[in-house]
């Protein structure tokens, strides 16, 4: 199956856009941006590759990237959309949103209601598979670098057997390949609306917070460093806190890795 090929003009002259780079590969959008950030670029600044070598998940985990996957970072000044330091928390479910709206379209009729949504902190899952996922690194100066990972036209087929199972894209789940300009500029649309709101309404974000979270009611563990908490799933608070009622009562977490479900 041909996989059509990122055109570059129109994302560079995106109007959200200040900087633009595009890179066959990286190691990592969020390194090159890190590096970019040293040299003052107007912002917001995209960097954008065909393919990562070095890609980073949460921790110590790595981001698979199959060709044909979008994969992308944003550096940018929360400030300037309303973001205050309280909130950064929750710019990776803003993202994870946005992610939610913007392939949302291309999967109904496809995938059953209920099953496209929020895997706390950072995920977003579609039948409890991988489908995208956020990286927000913080610079020394409040800058913050927000790295998306968006499986699109490449295959789960291609993935490391240990990721096959957990590991869904648009292409597999649609059976044909998206346009990946159209695709990219909707996202970007949706992701500085997401961001936006979080700055300005943030309620109201929240709220779709809860209502896209997919652990709601199942029984969860969350691990902090080597404290593990396991507790059924209220939902996820309006402002990014994953709430787990446990045997001690309803307890509030804003980081962590979820390590069994």
């Amino acid at each position: 199956m041909k996989i059509p090929a990122l055109d570059i003009e129109p994302v560079r002259s995106h109007d959200w856009l200040a900087s633009f780079e595009h890179h066959f590969t990286l190691g990592s959008t969020n390194a090159r941006a890190r590096e970019a950030a040293g040299h003052n670029p107007p912002l917001p600044l995209l960097v954008v590759a065909d393919g990562q070598t070095a890609g980073r998940g949460r921790g110590a985990n790595r981001w698979w990237t199959g060709r044909g996957s979008l994969v992308m970072s944003l550096l940018f000044d929360p400030a300037t959309l309303g973001i205050a330091a309280d909130q950064r928390t929750g710019v990776s479910l803003a993202a994870a949103v946005a992610v939610v709206d913007a392939v949302g379209p291309l999967l109904d009729g496809v995938v059953p209601q209920g099953e496209l949504g929020l895997h706390w902190p950072n995920d977003v899952f579609v039948s409890q598979r991988k489908l995208a996922g956020a990286l927000v690194e913080t610079l020394f100066d409040g800058r913050l670098i927000l790295g998306l990972g968006v499986n699109t036209n490449n295959t789960a087929a291609d993935a490391p057997p240990e990721l096959r199972r957990r590991a869904v894209t648009l292409r597999d789940l649609t059976e044909k390949t998206h346009d990946p300009t159209q695709f990219l500029i909707r996202l970007l649309a949706h992701l500085r609306e997401c961001l936006e709101q979080l700055g300005h309404d943030p309620d109201l974000l929240g709220e779709r917070f809860a209502r896209l979270c997919l652990q709601r009611g199942r029984v969860v563990t969350v691990q902090q460093g080597t404290e593990t908490t396991t507790g059924r799933c209220h939902d996820v608070a309006h402002d990014g806190a994953l709430l787990l009622d446990t045997p001690h009562g309803r307890r509030a977490f804003y980081s962590g890795a979820l390590v069994h479900e």
